[in-house]
């Protein structure tokens, strides 16, 4: 690299927002700049992938848990990859929601990254409703991702109180050390400027909380073509996650796709799917729906994620039945 590429890391909990804040930083992004996007999901399929790729960054994913327990060779490997075949003017890395930032920043800031990185503020998004859920201040991974962050933005205030904002305000304020600067936004809107800059590498609340995650030995996915319905599971962080990959050829019904997609069960729902009108990219967080166009994709994605065990059998015949299949 002629010079270190100008790097972002945007932390947030689990459906802050933080795929859409990177869709609208993408949108803004000058015309002559080559942009890269590092995304890694707590699910298997990959599904934020797909909905980055409209805007015509490079992307690189690394599915299936916490990036922090990949942090050594398969995020490096997916780093160099990035890297080599964007040569990009900017990096953006979006960890998934129920991460701990410690060892990312540790393998960004390493000897061998010092002269192809330059860190650029750590940004960390959070909706100031949450703060009223004791087990989201309680969570090691909230409270870290906060205090790994130089800038903290409070996203959703168009869906807030009043009371809720003002509580956000307090409590960022009372944060050690203070934050560099503390923002108000919706809809993921972050200004261009925070990302310019250097990081203050802050110091994590517990640098150590990712040694408890397990480490799985890792496989490619097996060929859509060979198996055309793949369901995979993961679990960790307190979560559980349901995804499925699925033939592209194979249509879904996308009326039966939004009532799974609407069950109170789940915390999170994302899909990038072949329909009948079309695919389709569908999204819920906070009970709040989104659908909208796509391109079409190697296979189409589905994935649940909930804060308590969720059946797997019983979703998969939800699925199968959405795609005109009997269940197994």
């Amino acid at each position: 690299m002629k010079q270190p590429i100008p790097t972002s890391l945007i932390l947030g909990f689990l459906g802050v927002g933080k795929t859409t804040a990177i869709l609208d930083l993408l949108k803004r992004k000058p015309d002559n700049e080559v942009w890269a996007v590092l995304v890694n999901e707590f699910g298997e399929v990959g599904i934020d992938g797909a909905l980055l790729q409209t805007e015509g960054a490079f992307i690189k994913e690394i599915p299936g848990g916490c990036m922090c327990c990949v942090a050594g060779l398969p995020m490096q490997i997916g780093l160099n990859q990035l890297i080599h075949k964007a040569k990009p003017d900017r990096l953006l890395i979006e960890p998934t929601g129920l991460g701990h930032p410690s060892q990312i920043l540790e393998t960004l800031t390493s000897e061998h990254y010092h002269d192809v990185l330059a860190m650029g503020p750590v940004i960390c998004l959070v909706d100031p409703r949450r703060l009223e859920e004791p087990k989201v201040l309680g969570n090691v991974q909230f409270r870290d991702q906060v205090a790994a962050a130089d800038i903290l933005v409070a996203n959703k205030t168009d869906l807030c109180t009043s009371e809720q904002l003002a509580r956000f305000d307090e409590w960022a304020a009372e944060l050690e050390p203070a934050k560099r600067t503390i923002h108000h936004t919706r809809f993921g809107q972050l200004a261009l400027g925070w990302l310019n800059g250097h990081s203050d590498e802050r110091p994590v609340s517990d640098p150590g909380a990712h040694h408890h995650h397990h480490h799985k030995s890792e496989s490619p996915a097996p060929s859509i073509e060979e198996r055309p319905w793949q369901q995979v599971t993961n679990q960790g962080q307190g979560h559980f996650s349901v995804g499925w990959r699925i033939h592209p050829d194979r249509v879904l019904d996308e009326n039966a796709l939004l009532v799974m997609a609407m069950d109170s069960a789940f915390v999170r729902f994302k899909a990038v799917v072949h329909t009948a009108e079309g695919w389709r990219a569908i999204n819920v967080v906070d009970g709040a729906l989104t659908v909208i166009g796509a391109e079409p994709q190697e296979c189409s994605r589905a994935e649940v994620i909930a804060s308590d065990q969720i059946d797997a059998l019983e979703l998969d015949a939800r699925m199968r039945a959405a795609a005109g299949l009997s269940p197994r």
